[in-house]
């Protein structure tokens, strides 16, 4: 038995145990529907951070061993009439203070009326003011008690008007808005995916069976994350990919299992022998293909931050759930089908065995006569298209990313424009270790004064009192002594301009540059930046060595190949050199901000770049298997490198396309999000992978095997041996499904 007996004896057991297989795929969808229905429930809104990080361990500092920590709610009241210092709107302000205190899992609130008038806390016309405190986990999530919370006080409060702010009600907003935009996406993406469907198969039957796939890998993949929850977090960004590849890779996947399936019977072959056949040549490519996809999401394993971490959970499960079930579930289904796969068509097709006359060969044979102007002029365009990410600015998600009519936003914005200083970019500077604090005021003090003078500051709060300018403004008031401990302090400062910003990454490092006699801790949205920057720089090298090495070694192993995997590497990164240089154009600059809907902050989310290259290589390594599986095939066949680049390309460039065209809808449909990072994860993967399709698919890659001839083969000796020996080849000859399928007495 050759090496691929592997897949000849799946095959065969497909279509044998074909009833069985369906039974046991039905079974597995609806418990997964059943326990994966909740995973909504499971998912967090954050994991931007690194936790080994200052900034986070700062933070943990201040919340769990000071009891402080930054306000993560806002309540913006707003009089009904006149200003919030009149008795009744002065009364409502206190009365509201005083009930949200009482509420359980709330502590440390303060408002602008319980502080006797605090001038930060009220809008420079006086209509307004500010009530802040921090929700906690305890018996309850603060996410739930941010709901009620919202229920209970939003809106007509006696003589005040209040909206909700801060980092939970940004959350919040944040969930509710992708999980309504997934149901939006859905909702576009699935008609128009069957009627694609329909135009490629021209049938009915032919184009259901994909969104059969789909189904499994979703609903798989749903309880796959639910299982994940339970151990870890993860990140609810984490859903939109779930969907967006499941649908995409089903589709890919199960286009290339239908069309082969649907190419063996055309040359004759029984429907068991056909099916066979399917696993052994399309499966083993499917197979393979879901392996570099899963590598190169693996590679996000390597960052410290569970954001990037979810999307390899994610990523993985529905690459696994997929290929299963576009190689054992989905051939069950053909073996019952049948030749019936063709019936109710709506669009005659001719028989899918492609000839030498076909626009693809057309189209190699074309590329291939001029092979050097066609890859300087397309390289010329990539590079061209790459040039302005080398300006790229990088910053995080925050209330920008929500649509402008998004509550939490409004009152972000309001915060920035009608307040002195930046309140909701306030952050801690943490001293842990610092025994006896009250006994070091006069060192406290020198340092808080130094702070304030930075340029960027508007306020410093300490246990010694409140400073701006370089000196002591106002005295400790009654809540100061909160801020002493038996050991640490901490020090509130509020900032004149965002801190998610390059001036807000310069201050940071400013304090942190300062010299003072006791350690200290810098956290807040600003540190945050500066040290996730940090950590993917850090870990990028290594997720790029594991991503880049092991596509090598299995482009390798199958290909036999040293060229053909370099050559792979090197144009993928070409491509999505030029994808990342227009979302900057687009994202970052604000070209096109109008027409797509979002708001431009001049930044770029800095872990969307990492997290699209890995799903963006691992979709092109999946196309480049295709093709170079029947290339090799072909080349087989004959040895000829020419006729097997065009009769390669001939035989997979409509299905690749189609293939493509289809998950770029499914992307597409999710850059309608109203969350902006959600557009552009969309959106960049949609153009990713249409340039992929096309420009390197259909003329870079003929151009460059047609320059490299035979060489597109060639590895030395003792390696080629390795391959023989070691490698994942073709194998199998053209009768194998047959012979297997008479061994078992399946016919």
């Amino acid at each position: 038995m050759t090496r691929l007996g592997m897949f000849t004896r799946l095959g065969a057991f497909t279509v044998r145990r074909r009833r069985l297989v369906l039974a046991l795929t039905a079974l597995f969808v609806v418990v997964a529907a059943g326990l994966g229905g909740g995973v909504f429930g499971e998912l967090q809104s954050e994991g931007f951070d690194d936790p080994a990080s200052e900034s986070s361990q700062a933070r943990a500092v201040l919340v769990g061993e000071l009891g402080a920590g930054d306000a993560n709610l806002v309540l913006l009241a707003t009089a009904d009439t006149g200003t919030v210092d009149d008795p009744a709107v002065r009364q409502a302000g206190l009365d509201l203070t005083a009930r949200l205190a009482a509420e359980p899992g709330v502590t440390r609130v303060a408002s602008y009326w319980s502080l006797g008038g605090a001038p930060p806390l009220r809008s420079t016309d006086g209509t307004k003011a500010i009530v802040v405190a921090r929700l906690v986990d305890g018996p309850v999530d603060s996410a739930d008690t941010y709901e009620r919370l919202a229920d209970t006080y939003k809106g007509d409060q006696g003589a005040l008007d209040v909206r909700f702010g801060g980092n939970e009600a940004v959350n919040a907003d944040m969930g509710h808005t992708i999980e309504s935009d997934l149901l939006r996406a859905e909702a576009i993406s699935v008609p128009i995916t069957l009627a694609l469907l329909v135009l490629v198969f021209g049938g009915l039957i032919a184009a259901g069976l994909p969104l059969f796939v789909a189904v499994v890998a979703i609903m798989g993949t749903f309880l796959a994350l639910f299982s994940i929850a339970q151990i870890t977090d993860v990140s609810i960004y984490s859903v939109n990919l779930t969907t967006a590849l499941g649908l995409g890779l089903a589709i890919d996947y199960s286009l290339f299992i239908v069309s082969r399936f649907r190419e063996e019977l055309a040359r004759g072959r029984t429907v068991e022998a056909a099916v066979v056949r399917t696993v052994e040549t399309a499966g083993r490519t499917v197979a393979f293909s879901a392996l570099t996809v899963a590598v190169s999401l693996a590679g996000l394993l390597v960052f410290p931050m569970y954001f990037l971490r979810s999307f390899a959970y994610a990523g993985a499960a529905v690459v696994v759930v997929a290929a299963v079930g576009s190689v054992v579930s989905l051939p069950a289904l053909l073996a019952v089908v049948g030749r019936r796969v063709d019936r109710f068509q709506v669009i005659k097709r001719p028989a899918p065995v492609a000839g030498a006359d076909g626009f693809w060969h057309r189209l190699a044979t074309f590329v291939m006569r001029r092979p050097i102007g066609v890859d300087a002029a397309a390289v010329a365009v990539l590079v061209l298209l790459g040039l302005p990410f080398a300006g790229v600015n990088f910053g995080l998600p925050s209330y920008t990313s929500l649509p402008e009519g998004t509550e939490s936003r409004q009152v972000s914005e309001s915060l920035a424009r009608d307040f002195d200083g930046n309140s909701g970019d306030a952050f801690g500077i943490v001293l842990a270790d610092l025994a006896a604090p009250a006994a070091h005021a006069a060192d406290i003090d020198a340092f808080a004064a130094r702070v304030s003078s930075l340029e960027g500051i508007t306020r410093v709060t300490a246990l010694t009192g409140t400073y701006a300018g370089g000196s002591r403004v106002a005295p400790p008031d009654a809540a100061s002594a909160d801020f002493d401990r038996p050991t640490g302090t901490w020090l509130t400062v509020t900032p004149s301009i965002p801190m998610v910003s390059t001036q807000g990454e310069a201050l940071v490092h400013e304090i942190r540059d300062l010299d003072a006699p006791f350690a200290f801790g810098v956290e807040g949205r600003g540190a945050e930046l500066v040290d996730t920057k940090s950590a993917i720089a850090d870990r990028l090298p290594y997720a790029l060595a594991i991503i880049a090495g092991v596509t090598f070694v299995l482009l390798f192993l199958v290909f036999g190949s040293l060229l053909v995997p370099l050559k792979a590497i090197v144009l993928n990164l070409l491509s999505l050199s030029a994808t990342f240089g227009a979302m900057v154009w687009i994202f970052q600059d604000g070209n096109l901000s109008g027409l797509l809907g979002f708001t431009a902050t001049g930044q770029l989310d800095v872990t969307m770049p990492i997290l699209m290259f890995c799903i963006a290589f691992g979709l092109s390594m999946d196309y480049e298997v295709f093709l170079l599986s029947r290339i090799k095939e072909e080349h087989d066949l004959h040895g000829d490198n020419t006729r097997a680049v065009a009769m390669g390309l001939e035989r997979t460039g409509r299905i690749v396309t189609a293939a493509a065209v289809l998950l770029a809808v499914t992307f597409v449909a999710f850059g309608t999000s109203g969350v902006s990072i959600i557009k552009l994860f969309g959106l960049g993967l949609a153009l990713a992978i249409v340039m992929d399709a096309t420009v390197i698919r259909g003329l870079l890659v003929p151009a460059f095997m047609r320059l490299a001839g035979e060489a597109n083969w060639w590895a030395p000796a003792p390696l080629k041996r390795l391959q023989e020996r070691w490698g994942i080849s073709e194998g199998g000859g053209d009768h194998d499904g047959e012979r297997e399928l008479v061994d078992t007495g399946a016919r």
